[in-house]
């Protein structure tokens, strides 16, 4: 498969051009501004909103963040900035989408204690997810430019995540709500972001019609209701400051591991808690030729944050087949 010599996106990935030396059309647009000066402007910014908050009065929340706790890598070291870079009190939210790995949970209870973090765990009903992602895993839930970033299952299961904790933050009055996402998931520019409740309930429609032609209401705890939409100003931010802090992953393992975190054995090359995530990155290679994750990490390679070598490792290897059937079985 031909792919782009400077990045690592291929042939087969939609609206693609090569030039005559093979570098793509994605590479060959300027790169955002991400020098050290640039970072420092979204931290600064992230740091005066802590400040702004903490003056503002009745402004004592129980927390400060909802943090997407998934006890991956990323997440995990987020977590950790979080708390002992912004001195900040965090609540741990989980979502168990029900094929999380056992040592995920291992992680979660030992990386929250060491921190000294509150967690919550979000357990939906195993029999509506699993009916969600065997159809997922069938036809295209969405619009098609979401299939450039991720597989039908993960954009169902992430689509349920960020609404169902921007449901709880505004129920709990939490003023930040934080995500681990790597450079290569989200840019810069949004990396400290008030929600625009008026955007969030159009991206909301796109996910919930589906998911609810599916599962009926029995989703509706996960999502928030058009009471809620009509109160924007207590809507939160939303952080995720690994795009504007140093990234670099043998670092970040090694901090995981000083505060409890072990990498699982069960999951595969781009994932460090999810069980599904193989069966999801097979089924997307197989209808649309190319790996979910290719965009992200052809991102990420970009950006100097992996070296191309290190992006294909991660997205070339065929998916193990043990996992992708005990998935499959298990979705029956």
């Amino acid at each position: 498969m031909k792919r782009c010599v400077k990045c690592i996106l291929p042939e087969t990935f939609p609206g693609i051009k090569f030039d005559e030396d093979g570098v793509c059309n994605h590479c060959r647009r300027p790169l955002k501004r991400t020098e050290e000066g640039h970072r420092k402007e979204w931290e600064d910014k992230f740091l005066s909103l802590i400040e702004e908050y903490r003056k503002m009065p009745g402004s004592g929340a129980t927390y400060d963040v909802l943090m997407a706790y998934s006890g991956g890598k990323d997440s995990t070291y987020t977590l950790d900035v979080f708390v002992n870079r912004y001195k900040l009190r965090v609540l741990a939210y989980t979502f168990d989408n029900a094929f999380m790995s056992p040592g995920a949970f291992v992680n979660i209870r030992n990386v929250c204690a060491n921190l000294g973090v509150d967690s919550m765990v979000v357990r939906p009903s195993p029999l509506m997810l699993k009916k969600i992602f065997r159809t997922a895993a069938k036809k295209p839930l969405y619009s098609p430019k979401t299939l450039e970033r991720a597989s039908t299952i993960c954009t169902s299961c992430i689509g349920m995540v960020k609404s169902s904790m921007l449901r709880t933050a505004i129920e709990k009055n939490i003023p930040f709500v934080g995500f681990g996402w790597s450079p290569g998931q989200a840019p810069m520019q949004s990396s400290v972001m008030k929600t625009n409740a008026a955007l969030m309930k159009i991206s909301q429609k796109a996910i919930y019609e589906p998911l609810h032609s599916i599962a009926g209401d029995e989703i509706n705890p996960l999502f928030v209701t058009d009471q809620q939409f009509s109160q924007p100003d207590r809507f939160p931010w939303n952080v995720h400051p690994l795009a504007f802090l140093p990234y670099d992953e043998k670092k970040i393992i090694k901090r995981n591991k000083e505060i409890g975190w072990v990498k699982p054995d069960d999951v595969d090359p781009n994932s460090t808690n999810c069980l599904l995530n193989a069966y999801a990155n097979n089924v997307h290679r197989k209808v649309y030729g190319f790996h979910p994750y290719v965009w992200e990490i052809a991102n990420m390679v970009r950006q100097g944050v992996l070296s191309r070598e290190e992006g294909l490792e991660k997205i070339e290897p065929p998916e193990d087949p043990d996992m992708v059937t005990l998935v499959q079985e298990q979705l029956g």
